[in-house]
């Protein structure tokens, strides 16, 4: 009974940020910057790995500071480090963590081109590419690996080629 009431609280962690989540792209960046960080205070920094990584890759996006996009998407990176497979796959069945690493390390890349930190940039950028291979041949997987081309190429020119933004997997 208790690891039955303990899956539903964890169940309902996920689907507040799933809501939060569906507020930011409805263009209610605010709400969902306010949801997020509720959760985050409730689960704390050394909260249920899946969740911290959930929250923080999310919470990311609602920032309008890049320093402070860069802290919560490297708290989302600290979060898959000591996530594991096996908690992974009590949300998403097919699911494992090394799938989340061409994601976050695209998140990152980005985040320090926006900072103006264009090495940094380039480490995040190699890393995400060397994990592509866990990416499907699917919608998201089709738009990470186009989302890292761009960033190659933007980087690669040294242009400012506007925004560059990887997709976020639906929760």
């Amino acid at each position: 009974m208790a690891e039955q009431q303990e899956q539903s609280s964890e169940d309902a962690v996920m689907a507040r940020a799933g809501q939060a989540v569906m507020l930011h792209r409805a263009g209610d960046r605010e709400e969902a910057r306010n949801r997020l960080l509720e959760l985050w205070t409730e689960i704390g920094e050394h909260g249920d790995p899946l969740h911290r990584v959930t929250i923080a890759h999310y919470m990311a996006d609602t920032q309008d500071d890049p320093a402070d996009e860069l802290a919560w998407d490297l708290r989302a990176l600290t979060a898959a480090d000591v996530l594991t497979d096996e908690r992974v796959e009590q949300h998403h069945r097919s699911l494992e963590v090394r799938a989340f690493y061409p994601s976050l390390h695209l998140n990152l890349a980005a985040d320090y081109v926006k900072l103006h930190r264009e090495d940094e940039a380039r480490a995040h950028l190699r890393r995400a590419r060397g994990a592509i291979g866990t990416l499907g041949d699917d919608a998201y997987g089709n738009g990470i690996r186009a989302a890292i081309e761009r960033l190659e190429l933007r980087l690669g020119a040294g242009g400012d080629g506007g925004p560059v933004g990887p997709p976020r997997r639906e929760e």
